[in-house]
């Protein structure tokens, strides 16, 4: 066979260069120069992209009490047993995975937990219709309950007739607005949150998502298994002032209802006027530093209903 001639050099199909091995061996080193170039490259990107989500106006690392501690009173109620080591998935303690970088602000779903109602639990929520214990072979639950128990989201349709009519529920609710940068704060105690509470936070303009720590982590008021309507929540002149003087678009909370028990009706009416204004109530945030993070949400695709239990974590 013929010798293939390349400038300085002559290669036969016999040498050491031409072998399934060695071209195998160049494939892979070449394949490994371009995985490094390409980490490179996300390195030097990455760093720019948060920083237009900055400048966009979509995250504010400057705010004055990201780097304060959480609240400092224990939560008043005892958690329930049960649930992991020490009944850390079933308690006030703070739930983390990933080596921290991810913390779970979501309540437990169990039987005690507070229902909006004055000594109210919600009682039993799972049902097991089948069970291998007794023959089947396979177990098999079945869930029953309200769409506003727990930690869960409120459509615009909840007290808005026109809204619900239009169609305005869950499954239409802005995955954008539920998902991205977030701010905690910790709302002054022994108030409610009034119009002089909202504008004592300086909650800076471009700021979407806002949770909002009360008195009720410090009461421990969902770890009660028993409703209590003495809770900490927006007033009618509170929700008006958000709605009016800043760009916040999801409203979180840590008590079942985001409107305090005697603005009841007024506050949700004030925020969901627009319908551009999604709530999240009972969220967990004990033990949680303020700050900014980023938020996810994830509401179950519940066509027809005003309310859904959802899933939100933060991340560091």
């Amino acid at each position: 066979m013929s010798e293939q001639q390349f400038p300085g050099t002559t290669i036969t199909p016999h040498s050491p260069e031409f072998t399934e091995s060695s071209v195998s061996a160049r494939r892979s080193k070449s394949a490994a120069m371009a995985a490094a170039a390409l980490t490179l490259l996300l390195l030097v990107l990455l760093p720019a992209r948060h920083a237009l989500a900055t400048a966009a106006g979509d995250a504010h690392p400057g705010y004055a009490g990201a780097e304060a501690d959480t609240c400092g009173a224990a939560p008043g109620g005892s958690p329930p047993s049960g649930g992991g080591a020490a009944g850390r998935r079933h308690g006030p303690a703070l739930e983390e995975y990933g080596g921290g970088r991810i913390v779970d602000i979501t309540h437990a779903y169990r039987p005690s937990m507070p229902a909006f109602a004055p000594g109210a639990t919600v009682g039993p929520l799972v049902r097991l219709k089948a069970s291998m214990e007794d023959g089947s072979e396979y177990n098999l639950s079945e869930l029953r309950m309200e769409c506003h128990m727990g930690t869960h989201v409120d459509a615009p349709g909840h007290m808005n007739q026109a809204h619900f009519a239009a169609g305005l529920d869950v499954d239409t609710l802005d995955l954008d607005v539920l998902n991205g940068p977030a701010l905690l704060v910790d709302v002054p105690r022994r108030t409610n949150i009034t119009a002089e509470s909202m504008k004592s936070l300086n909650i800076p303009k471009g700021v979407r998502r806002v949770l909002f720590r009360t008195l009720n982590t410090d009461r421990g008021l969902m770890w009660k298994a028993a409703g209590d309507m003495s809770y900490v929540g927006f007033t009618e002149d509170g929700a008006q002032w958000l709605v009016d003087n800043t760009d916040i678009k999801l409203v979180g909370i840590d008590y079942i209802s985001v409107a305090a028990f005697d603005h009841l009706i007024s506050a949700h009416v004030a925020f969901f006027k627009n319908a551009d204004i999604i709530l999240v109530e009972a969220l967990k945030l004990d033990n949680v530093k303020t700050g900014l993070y980023t938020l996810h949400c994830l509401p179950l695709r519940l066509v027809g209903s005003e309310g859904s239990p959802i899933r939100c974590i933060l991340i560091k």
